[in-house]
């Protein structure tokens, strides 16, 4: 199937940076939030994106007026309808996702397609919380969608080929680089880069080496744009401890298991980067 229409459910980060790059590389998007000021103020975000592009010199005003052109904002779920492909993006709480696809496939034509933005949790669950199993697929954007160029599109034991080959052509078209992978916690990137950023707070707890230097040591040695604790602030604590928990709840492998730092720095709302305070301080920036 060919995919045009494209909507996106979520108001995060994720949704507005998924829509800006579907939206710039030719398809209509509709951004659906649970309300129409948030969906409102995903576009005025749009906006601010692009406008930075044209001063840098990086988008005409001409691509500028086309891709706001394409991007419609709503609060009713019914305005998904005639979409081709549907990608929620709200929060990393299975029984949350199980319900809004239960939601969505009442919603949405059929043959159109369900996906996911999940980075960990099981996809096959979502699918088979709706009448469409086959039609329902994983396509994970990383952060921050327009910058980064991989896609992983995640395929459920549930999911037909022509699902697979579709999101994955979506992908291509959006001029990311698609990886397939098979419905298991964490995928490619996640059930790699975890482990790592897990042992990083392990070390920092133990004493071996202090902040600044961990991080220090994996740009310098290992040519890393960030360090892990800098990362972590990123990706923000709360969502990192989420995905250790489901990984460790499939794998059980002690590497997933989440240091203690971490979970009393979330007890505390040290988030990262969006609380204003991490592993690094966020407030004066």
């Amino acid at each position: 199937m060919t995919i045009s229409k494209v909507g996106i459910v979520g108001s995060g980060i994720m949704g507005s940076g998924i829509a800006e790059v579907a939206a710039k590389s030719g398809h209509e998007v509709v951004l659906r939030s649970r309300k129409q000021a948030t969906a409102d103020a995903m576009v005025a975000g749009l906006e601010k994106s692009l406008a930075k592009q044209v001063e840098k010199g990086r988008l005409s005003e001409e691509d500028r007026d086309a891709t706001l052109a394409r991007v419609r904002a709503t609060d009713h779920i019914g305005d998904l309808a005639d979409c081709d492909l549907v990608i929620e993006s709200v929060v990393e709480d299975l029984d949350v996702k199980k319900g809004l696809f239960a939601e969505l496939d009442g919603v949405v034509k059929a043959g159109a397609i369900l996906a996911t933005n999940t980075s960990t949790l099981p996809v096959v669950e979502m699918a088979v919380a709706t009448g469409r199993p086959d039609r329902v697929v994983g396509v994970h954007f990383f952060n921050p969608a327009p910058m980064m160029s991989l896609v992983e599109i995640v395929a459920p034991l549930t999911a037909s080929e022509d699902t697979v080959e579709a999101v994955t052509a979506f992908a291509t078209a959006c001029g990311k680089e698609p990886v397939q992978v098979k419905d298991r916690a964490g995928f490619i990137v996640n059930a790699l880069l975890f482990p790592y950023l897990n042992n990083a707070v392990k070390m920092l707890e133990n004493g071996t080496a202090n902040r600044d230097d961990i991080d220090a040591a994996m740009k310098g040695g290992c040519n890393f744009p960030m360090g892990p604790l800098a990362l972590l602030d990123l990706v923000g604590l709360d969502t990192s401890v989420a995905i250790l928990d489901a990984l460790y709840a499939e794998f059980a492998d002690p590497n997933y298991a989440a240091a203690p730092a971490l979970r009393r720095m979330v007890a505390a709302g040290h988030l990262g980067r969006k609380s204003g305070l991490g592993f690094y301080d966020y407030s004066r920036k």
